[in-house]
């Protein structure tokens, strides 16, 4: 785009100016291959270019954000880390993470207004590259090999208003807040940043005494700021998008039965919600390849049938009363009507995939084999919780054996069969079913959290019910291998049922904190959060990761 063009859209002239600049054309493995101005590598299909990206953190351990401009022509008014921008073509920024930080000075001036002269080539400390794309709109685009470095020192910023609308210092736990409300708080954060929070930043943080190059380029994919014609859609508003047609399949296939008795209680825990989280994410999945169909909604109606009939049928197991705010099916239709609606409902899971047209016959016996083995698997991890509750010697790994079958499966086989279904290649539906087992893990890991972390409106139930009622999560089994005063304090509450008061629960939470239980449960759900998103980072640079980054994102953030 020339800059009259640039001009007569009404861009301010300084940023106009800037836009005129060489930058550095690189190859995938980071070497230049030419030159080209910044608007020339931004404008429709982009260039890859080199880019740098400097997180700055002060001697007590916050992080350095600005929110860039609105005068800014690509990316306005987005958060970034402190200082992100390009070496440009000329002899002191070429070479290198050398050169990226001449121009990380060099813009740290400019747009922050911190002297040259305060800032030494040593205090930077280079981490690591990522390559990643991000589409703002139809017309601007970030295709960047990205030079990410950390700069550890106390500095004063003095924004330059034509680039920064606003800079502000955060804690940790500052940042998950603010970051896990977005974008429903109205703030918005830059597509790069977000690729090094979700896959990088909680481990530097971490260790900001201890920090080394690791001499990768990391393939982050692509995660696109707009999407539907300009509209950033968020991970609800997507399953509220998909999931009409799912809960429509659904009812209309359980509705077949012609026992009206049967048929009520087939529908009843349909008919009391629910997030519908795994029923549409094999359309979300195919939607991020590119290629979504009818066939993602009937896999999903399938699998949300499906999981349903397990619901069922754990309610009679556990004898629980209530479900989704009513009855359980077993206490309003009784145990015997409870036994024979879920054992219907798994075969018209069944049903609704033999009956799809949008299946592919040379799918469907993978398709079917695939949600086979789920519905195993899901049995063997029911039949560990039932082991639980007598046995002595259980211990975490068969703990997160038994969350892999009861809830991790069941989102593995959503985004294993809807990146089939988008006709992907074996390397991308191994990397999504990797990505659905890794969230789901993440999923069950955090709701063992919020039992003793939320309040109890938050979760549904009281809070600290799984300690009352002594179940063996990652939480408790940690706590149990541990020794001292305040695993005596855990032990006196653990199991102690309704005569659990909320001072106990309180002790037994102080008991679990200072034993380092819920330190470590936190750190395995971290886990399996970066595990998931390493397996989007491999997926082909023209999938759209947002909404699947939200899903990732928003399992941990959950109590942040």
């Amino acid at each position: 785009m020339q800059p009259e063009d640039l001009m007569n859209a009404g861009h301010d002239s300084s940023q106009i100016e800037m836009m005129g600049e060489q930058v550095i054309l690189v190859d995938e493995k980071d070497q230049q291959i030419g030159a080209a101005s910044k608007s020339a590598s931004h404008h429709h299909q982009g260039l890859l270019h080199r880019a740098f990206s400097v997180l700055v953190f002060d001697s007590s351990g916050k992080m350095l954000l600005q929110k860039r401009s609105k005068d800014k022509i690509t990316f306005p008014g987005v958060w970034a880390n402190a200082c992100c921008s390009h070496p440009l073509d000329v002899e002191d920024e070429r070479n290198d993470f050398a050169g990226s930080i001449n121009a990380a000075i060099r813009k740290m001036e400019q747009e922050l207004g911190i002297p040259s002269d305060s800032l030494d080539v040593e205090d930077f400390q280079p981490l690591t590259k990522m390559l990643y794309m991000s589409r703002m709109d139809e017309e601007w685009v970030e295709h960047e090999l990205d030079h990410v470095m950390i700069l550890q020192k106390d500095v004063s910023p003095n924004p330059n208003p034509n680039e920064i609308d606003e800079t502000r210092w955060f804690t940790r736990e500052e940042w998950l807040h603010f970051s896990a409300a977005c974008p429903s708080n109205g703030e918005t954060i830059a597509p790069w940043f977000q690729l090094i929070a979700d896959n990088l930043l909680m481990d530097w943080w971490n260790n900001l005494e201890s920090l080394n190059p690791d001499g990768f380029i990391h393939k982050f994919g692509r995660l696109d700021l707009s999407q539907n014609n300009g509209l950033n859609e968020s991970l609800s508003e997507a399953i509220n998008r998909c999931r009409p047609v799912v809960e429509e399949k659904v009812s209309r296939a359980l509705s077949k039965a012609k026992v009206e008795r049967l048929r009520l209680a087939m529908l009843h825990l349909i008919e009391g919600g629910g997030k519908r989280l795994r029923a549409t994410l094999p359309r979300i999945v195919g939607e991020a390849l590119g290629n979504a169909h009818e066939g993602h909604d009937d896999v999903g109606a399938a699998l949300e049938v499906i999981h349903n009939f397990t619901l069922v049928h754990d309610d009679i197991m556990d004898d629980d009363n209530v479900r989704r705010g009513r009855p359980a099916v077993h206490k309003k239709f009784g145990i015997p009507s409870a036994i024979n609606a879920g054992d219907a409902m798994l075969a018209v899971g069944f049903e609704i995939l033999a009956n799809s047209s949008g299946i592919q016959m040379k799918d469907i016996a993978h398709v079917v084999l695939t949600v086979g083995k789920m519905v195993r698997r899901v049995s063997e991890g029911q039949q560990l919780d039932i082991a639980f509750e007598n046995e002595e010697s259980i211990g975490i790994s068969d703990y997160l054996e038994m969350i892999d079958g009861k809830t991790a499966v069941m989102f593995q086989t959503a985004a294993e069969l809807g990146a089939l279904l988008a006709g992907a290649d074996e390397d991308t539906i191994e990397a999504c079913s990797i990505w659905g087992r890794e969230v789901g893990m993440c999923f069950q890991l955090m709701d063992d959290l919020l039992d003793i972390l939320s309040d109890g409106e938050t979760i549904g139930k009281p809070k600290g019910s799984d300690i009352a009622q002594g179940k063996k999560t990652l939480i408790a089994l940690h706590a149990l291998e541990q020794s001292g005063d305040a695993l005596q304090t855990f032990l006196e509450i653990f199991g102690k049922g309704d005569s659990t008061s909320k001072l106990d629960i309180e002790r037994a939470i102080e008991a679990l904190d200072e034993l380092g239980s819920i330190k470590n449960a936190r750190g395995v759900a971290e886990h399996h959060h970066a595990a998931a998103n390493d397996a989007l980072a491999s997926l082909p640079i023209s999938t759209d990761l947002n909404i699947l980054k939200q899903l990732t994102n928003y399992q941990l953030s959950r109590i942040s």
